[in-house]
């Protein structure tokens, strides 16, 4: 099977190399990143967590090319984003990046198979139906693609937004609290998707959450305070997350203190 597009030369999905982005000017300026670089490997699951206010969305923001950073440098499967044009930053966004958001964002008005080939279908193309299959079949939800959205659960209706996510073959998507509006159960069928994604078809994943359970699902995560990356693990388990995180609370002699806050 065809992997998802990793960029020229076998480039990182995503990088952020020294990322600033500050809102505000003069006494007022907020500083929500301070100098923030990471790669984002492709075919790899990365969580990204903090305390409220350390800048995880701003982040993810900023490398889906969302919002634009004061200064520093963003590549998303190898193109520079800064420079663009906004027809061609358009054009990025539509191919190259996935989203995946709290609010599932469906058309009430379409089938599941609508939704999923939505993006495909703006863009005047036809899916491949290998990929479509490989996406429909990982997702568990081949019985229901007839089904409009308020005909699925909860969970099923971010499933389809996680296939619609997939379905350009994106060189990397990007989920900001996926499980934030789920139960459990539908939570771990997410999650369980866009672990599978990664594993399974090859896919790069970069999920904001601020839920140790959910950052378990990973393969690393970056932990973000004050707009900096202070630490990182690699193999996470929701217990050595929940750990790792108390430490990012304010104290004396906690990475957050140590990040300068």
């Amino acid at each position: 099977m065809t992997s998802p597009e990793t960029g020229t030369g076998g480039a990182p999905a995503a990088q952020a190399v020294e990322l600033r982005k500050v809102y505000g000017s003069g006494p007022t300026a907020v500083i929500a990143l301070d100098g923030v670089s990471a790669t984002f490997p492709a075919g790899e699951f990365t969580a990204i967590m903090g305390p409220s206010g350390s800048g995880k969305s701003t982040l993810m923001h900023c490398l889906a090319g969302l919002d634009a950073a004061t200064s520093g440098e963003v590549y998303v499967g190898g193109d520079r984003l800064s420079g663009m044009s906004d027809k061609r930053l358009t054009e990025l966004r539509r191919d190259k990046v996935g989203f995946v958001f709290q609010q599932f964002n469906l058309l009430p008005t379409l089938t599941a198979q609508e939704n999923i080939t939505l993006p495909l279908a703006i863009a005047g193309r036809k899916p491949d139906p290998a990929w479509f299959d490989a996406v429909v079949t990982a997702v568990n939800l081949s019985d229901r693609l007839r089904h409009r959205p308020t005909e699925l659960s909860g969970g099923q209706q971010q499933r389809v937004a996680c296939a619609r996510a997939l379905i350009t073959r994106p060189a990397v998507v990007f989920a900001d609290e996926p499980t934030g509006n789920l139960d459990s159960h539908s939570s771990a069928e997410v999650l369980a998707f866009l672990r599978r994604s990664v594993d399974e078809l090859g896919q790069t994943v970069v999920m904001v959450t601020h839920e140790p359970s959910a950052a378990g699902y990973a393969d690393r995560v970056l932990f973000l305070a004050d707009g900096r990356i202070v630490d990182e693990m690699r193999a996470p388990t929701a217990e050595t997350v929940l750990d790792r995180m108390k430490g990012l609370e304010p104290g004396q002699d906690s990475l957050y203190a140590r990040a300068g806050a």
